[in-house]
């Protein structure tokens, strides 16, 4: 039993909190309805901070293990590692929190309430804070938004370990640069079949403590004050019953770029009359005094501390020192040797090959000199991505080649070109390492060039040193002179692998037709030089996909404002892409067979699928087994992803594997948001990508296909 299933415990939290609250003054509540919530000394209450960040490790808070960016976790499309990646961020947490206590150390970024994962559809992939999403795909990302949650607060029946927060609330994914005037015009249908079943999950499934809203509006209501998403979706058809946080200084958008509201008093009203409970900002200060116009009733200020206190209840903070299971978790446990080990084990699983004529893993007794180029092959910000926390010791793709070569393989290195500039010194002139990148191929017999962008160039409105779009992308190309360089070495003779280290989708065309080999890295996290250096010679067999779209440099994409779905990500694209979601090289090969449905007919029960897979190459390695579902009628999505499980595999060994499809999975929303399992066929696709005609080329192997019918269509 998770707290979550705990209805009883729940109560008692939810009385004592109540108790707690009667005794305060309005001007006490609203006080605690601030991010930086004050003590309260007379009722005995410690201040607190409500900010704190746990992406993809303890943030901003001191040193902790820096796990690779959510793009790369998700591209494990593994759901127990992720899992195991949220219990070791909360474990982090947890001996943090503890430590600055006994400090009495109340600090922002000090305590227990975090505010990931970030569950957004990464719908297009000029948006710069699509890294810290888990992709492209609804299904996808509430699997593994689901797992992070589960890993994050942990199953002790009584306490919450970590309070986790899916954002941001919803239908947001960029312009950056229009967020806190921008209306996301969507229709009901795309809402809910792509927007919001992420959201979805994790508040009904996994229980996930707290929801933060978004800054833009969505069909003319600001996310962090909509009547419709948070009363009418989050806590009337959903059911949500934890708390709802704005994004930062979202609220006083209302007033100064949605102009949805006169002044700050009416915005702090409408946003708590809707159901937000705490401001990460300044304006609900101006609740006193809309209480006071008649703007709102004193009982929904009392309503939201309430909700506020009850989630502290379940982390404990109101209990004696020792009495919460978590007190014992100890500071030795951050970046321990154990954490280390995990986090170069995570950063294996997510790496992505994309092409390999052969090349690799390369041979280290038939290479006397190894050239390294490439402006991201010693950059630690091309580690981490975003919202980071500080490691000890960061591997960037230079050092970990070093390190793993020892002195067995000479290392030559050229930086090659600046990440985006036309020149790495300023009074150079321009392609100023040229004539070294030239001369380290010469020296070299295989040269790996490691090349892409890092969250200087994508990422959070005012974060990014991004002079062209305030962190989104103004096109998928390789920046500055870097495919410049790539071709420098391509002409040199020698065997170039190409390492990309981004954390979104980027238009490889020429690479593609010229590079022997290929290898996405993602942001890797701290140990992700090591990771690489040990895929690259064959330690390691890489097992990651893709959880996006990799477009072709002439596709066209929709315009960027634009939130309809038609032409965006593999559900609804009309063209071929140069890399399809779900796709992904290994080392080994593996045979699928004996593919087969519970039964032909689709009912309210749903259906089984099983499989069985076998390794049949020299490498030991994890497949992760994708189901799609595709309704064979006019107008319905491409194939969509319904059902995934990774599965481990030695050399030789096979198993049995059995995914559960419940009848949603067959389901559409239709224009007024209703889920509806149709009368008709539909195509079950069974193996190891979509059944694309691109992942039938680049695989040499399609997927099976299963067919199922609906006798009588049905609503869920």
């Amino acid at each position: 039993m998770r707290l979550k299933d705990n209805k009883q415990r729940i109560g008692e939290y939810k009385k004592r909190a109540k108790e707690l609250v009667a005794q305060m003054t309005l001007e006490e509540k609203v006080s605690q309805m601030l991010h930086n919530a004050p003590a309260i000394e007379r009722l005995g209450i410690p201040a607190y901070n409500w900010w704190n960040e746990a992406l993809h490790g303890v943030a901003r808070a001191g040193t902790a293990t820096v796990f690779p960016q959510a793009i790369g976790l998700a591209a494990s499309f593994d759901e127990d590692m992720i899992q195991t990646v949220g219990d070791a961020v909360s474990t982090e947490a947890r001996a943090k929190f503890n430590a600055q206590r006994r400090y009495d150390d109340r600090d922002i970024y000090k305590g227990l309430t975090m505010w990931a994962p970030n569950v957004n559809i990464f719908r297009d992939p000029r948006w710069g804070r699509g890294h810290e999403t888990y992709g492209e795909d609804p299904f996808l990302t509430g699997l593994l938004g689901g797992a992070f949650v589960r890993g994050m607060q942990g199953d002790d029946p009584d306490h919450l370990k970590v309070a986790a927060c899916a954002k941001h609330f919803a239908v947001h994914s960029g312009p950056e640069d229009l967020r806190h005037q921008f209306d996301a015009v969507v229709s009901k249908q795309d809402m809910y079949e792509t927007y919001l079943p992420a959201f979805q999950k994790l508040v009904r499934e996994d229980g996930v403590e707290a929801v933060m809203g978004a800054y833009n509006r969505v069909n003319g209501e600001p996310c962090c004050g909509s009547k419709t998403l948070l009363t009418d979706i989050l806590r009337g058809q959903w059911g949500f019953d934890g708390h709802v946080v704005s994004d930062c200084w979202a609220i006083k958008d209302f007033y100064t770029g949605h102009h949805v509201t006169a002044n700050a008093r009416q915005s702090a009203a409408l946003a708590v009359s809707n159901g937000c409970d705490v401001n990460c900002g300044e304006v609900f200060l101006n609740l006193v005094q809309a209480v006071r116009e008649g703007l709102i009733g004193e009982d929904k200020i009392t309503r939201a501390c309430e909700r506020l206190f009850t989630t502290r209840m379940k982390l404990g903070m109101f209990e004696q020192p020792g009495k919460v299971p978590y007190d014992g978790i100890d500071y030795s446990v951050v970046d321990s040797p154990a954490m280390k080990a995990l986090n170069l084990d995570v950063s294996k699983r997510c790496l992505t090959l994309l092409k390999n004529d052969g090349l690799l893993p390369l041979d280290r007794t038939k290479i006397k000199t190894l050239g390294v180029i490439g402006p991201n092959a010693d950059n630690r910000r091309a580690l981490v991505g975003n919202y980071e926390g500080t490691a000890s010791r960061y591997e960037t793709v230079l050092e970990g080649l070093e390190d793993y070569l020892g002195g067995d393989v000479r290392v030559v290195y050229s930086q090659g070109c600046h990440l985006y500039k036309d020149r790495t010194e300023n009074l150079g002139q321009a392609n100023d390492r040229l004539s070294e990148v030239k001369a380290v191929c010469q020296e070299s017999d295989v040269v790996v060039a490691v090349l892409g962008l890092d969250p200087g160039m994508e990422g959070e409105e005012g974060d990014q040193g991004n002079a062209y779009a305030s962190g989104d992308k103004k096109d998928l190309r390789l920046p500055g002179l870097q495919e410049h360089i790539l071709r420098a070495a391509v002409d040199s003779g020698k065997p170039v692998v190409l390492v990309v280290l981004s954390g979104s989708a980027l238009a490889l065309d020429w690479t593609q037709g010229h590079v022997p080999a290929i290898l996405h890295g993602w942001y890797p996290g701290a140990r992700g030089g090591r990771a690489i250096a040990e895929t690259l010679f064959g330690d390691n067999c890489p097992e990651g996909r893709l959880p996006v779209t990799f477009y072709s440099e002439d596709q066209t994409l929709p315009p960027f404002t634009d939130y309809s779905m038609k032409g965006r990500t593999y559900r609804y694209l009309d063209s071929e892409p140069l890399y399809p979601f779900g796709y992904g090289l290994s080392y080994t090969a593996f045979a699928f067979d004996r593919e087969a449905l519970s039964s032909d007919k689709i009912t309210a029960s749903g259906l089984t699928v099983t499989c069985r897979v076998k390794n049949t190459g020299g490498y030991a390695s994890r497949v992760p087994v994708q189901v799609y579902v595709k309704a064979r009628r006019p107008d319905t999505p491409n194939a969509q992803l319904k059902g995934l499980k990774k599965v481990a595999l030695a050399p030789g060994e096979e198993k049995e594997v059995t995914i559960a499809l419940p009848a949603a999975a067959f389901g559409l929303y239709d224009n007024e948001g209703v889920l509806r399992v149709e009368q008709g066929d539909y195509d079950v696709f069974v193996g190891q990508s979509q059944p694309d005609d691109r992942s039938r080329a680049l695989l040499g192997v399609a997927p099976a296909a299963l067919r199922a019918v609906c006798p009588e269509g049905f609503a869920l």
